[in-house]
């Protein structure tokens, strides 16, 4: 069976099954290079005197792949291996999405989001993978010291770096560890025009790197906007960041179906997490940019 980094019982039946297919597909290869089958395949190997020491069980799953493993430096095997690798990751993903996560963990990039909402999470997730194919991004919850509600670019881009800081300050992550932070606020970009913007940001102190984005404005009426300001006291000790009740909690009280976990989806037509998700992209494009230099 296909080495995996979990148990095989834990995934999806698709997965599974799939698996079964990758062996086959293995044994076929190896069958082909080896001879094993009339093919007609070109592809010839020097051959080497056997060491009496070294016995390898070709037949069993674990031979075939250590073998395809030893023939991977040949170019035709190296470009039949990824076109079978890539068809099949698509097919899976396709018919489960469910296992994206498990074919697209791992690599080098290794992100933690400053937040323990699947939703969040999965967004920056996606994104990550989508620009640099592999990618290990988790979850870890973290709070900032401000309003619920964020009033103010300075205000959303500080509670964003507070949930950085307060993961780095539990001991949660290294002090290395790169981490993603996101904080919703709203701001008045017009006279009487308020938005809800969501804050970005990406630090990996171990390459010196910080990045900060910001989400498309979602408008919001002025009127929601004038009760969540009323709800607050005059003297409430956070006033300085915000508001003590946030835009989603106005909503889900003055507007039928809706919730304030994803108010977007009912106001806008797009969710959330497609939101996040294409912001998160151009987070991980510029960091991916700015790697450069470190990866050559």
């Amino acid at each position: 069976m296909v080495p995996l980094a979990c148990p095989l019982s834990v995934l999806p039946p698709l997965g599974q099954h799939m698996l079964v297919v990758l062996n086959s597909i293995a044994f076929y290869l190896h069958s082909a290079v080896t001879g094993g089958l009339n093919t007609g395949s070109p592809i010839t190997f020097p051959e080497e005197d056997e060491d009496p020491r070294v016995s390898e069980d070709t037949t069993s799953p674990k031979g075939i792949w250590g073998f395809l493993k030893g023939v991977a430096g040949n170019p035709v095997v190296r470009n039949v291996l990824n076109k079978t690798k890539h068809s099949v990751e698509s097919m899976i993903t396709t018919l489960d999405p469910g296992m994206a996560p498990y074919i697209k963990s791992g690599g080098d990039i290794d992100i933690v989001v400053a937040s323990d909402k699947d939703m969040s999470v999965q967004a920056v997730r996606e994104a990550f993978q989508e620009v640099f194919g592999m990618a290990t991004v988790t979850g870890e919850p973290s709070q900032s010291n401000i309003a619920p509600q964020p009033v103010g670019y300075a205000a959303g881009a500080k509670g964003a770096q507070e949930r950085i800081d307060g993961l780095r300050r539990a001991g949660v992550i290294h002090e290395k560890q790169p981490v993603v932070a996101l904080e919703n606020f709203i701001a008045e970009l017009f006279p009487e025009k308020w938005f809800d913007i969501g804050c970005l940001i990406l630090e990996d102190p171990g390459h010196g790197i910080c990045v900060e984005v910001f989400t498309q404005a979602t408008p919001l009426t002025l009127e929601h906007i004038q009760q969540a300001h009323s709800l607050t006291p005059p003297d409430y000790s956070l006033r300085w960041s915000g508001l003590v009740v946030t835009v989603g909690e106005i909503l889900e009280r003055s507007l039928p179906n809706i919730s304030r976990t994803d108010w977007h989806k009912s106001v806008t037509g797009l969710s959330q997490h497609h939101i996040i998700q294409c912001a998160a992209k151009v987070l991980a494009g510029l960091y991916k940019q700015q790697l450069l230099p470190w990866t050559e």
